[in-house]
């Protein structure tokens, strides 16, 4: 074969694969990636939920809690893992910080391990409190983006607040988020109250069941009941019927 026709061969694979891209790119924006068919996902279409701009209720008792945190400056969440407690909190943070109703978003959650001990860990304390607020990053991240995400913590829109070093503070146009608010005992709940300053919002999240703590020590279900009949404030409770995760979930809580 001569080396014209070989020069001739791949020019003309050349031609092809530019009018293949050009088509591909032509169509590109038709293109959408689909869920197996008769998977679990409880969506049709695997979506990046950062694109997602408004966040929508998959039950009833979920936009009872969208509401009420709308409406109340303190909310309480109680309810089974999985019924999306701590997203929609972090999402009502979110919206109500691009909104510039408030000026920060302040994040807190015991910090003690899930039946195992990990001993003293090394570093700063947002990097010691880190693994502990992972899941409130996660939805974080999930809402903002990695990299907003890093520049409000670094210039102090989003702060870490240990529960430790809460007390005595005025929280004044702030979001706030408690978390696993059910590892909590009754003293530092009503220490965390009482932070609630003007212009700012609350919201406390927690699984009863679910407490490390030794029993008869978490104040969650306590605190719950005594401010349920205070007509400024939300205790919306959620059920396994309200579970948005694998639907495995749902029936073993159930069972167990």
């Amino acid at each position: 074969m001569s080396k014209f026709t070989i020069q001739e061969q791949n020019i003309q694979m050349g031609k092809r694969s530019a009018r293949t891209k050009k088509q591909f790119h032509e169509n590109h924006d038709s293109f959408q990636l689909r869920a197996i068919p008769g998977s679990w996902d409880p969506i049709e279409e695997r979506r990046d939920q950062s694109f997602i701009r408004h966040v929508k209720p998959h039950s009833d008792a979920q936009r009872e809690l969208m509401e009420a945190i709308e409406s109340t400056a303190l909310t309480l969440a109680i309810g089974p893992a999985g019924t999306g407690k701590t997203y929609l909190a972090i999402a009502a943070a979110v919206k109500a910080l691009e909104e510039s109703r408030i000026d920060r978003i302040v994040l807190s959650r015991p910090a003690i391990e899930a039946g195992e001990a990990l001993g003293y860990l090394p570093g700063t304390m947002e990097e010691k409190m880190s693994p502990y607020l992972r899941p409130l990053y996660d939805a974080l991240a999930d809402r903002l983006g990695g990299k907003r995400l890093r520049q409000f913590v670094s210039d102090g829109t989003i702060e870490i607040a240990p529960i430790a070093y809460m007390r005595g503070r005025t929280l004044n146009n702030a979001f706030v988020v408690i978390d696993e608010a059910q590892n909590c005992t009754y003293g530092q709940i009503k220490m965390l109250l009482t932070r609630l300053g003007w212009h700012s919002t609350m919201v406390i999240t927690g699984d009863p069941d679910q407490t490390d703590l030794l029993p008869g020590v978490s104040g969650l279900a306590d605190i719950a009941n005594r401010l349920s009949s205070i007509p400024d404030i939300a205790v919306v409770r959620l059920s396994k019927q309200d579970v948005v995760r694998h639907p495995l979930v749902a029936c073993m809580l159930a069972a167990l």
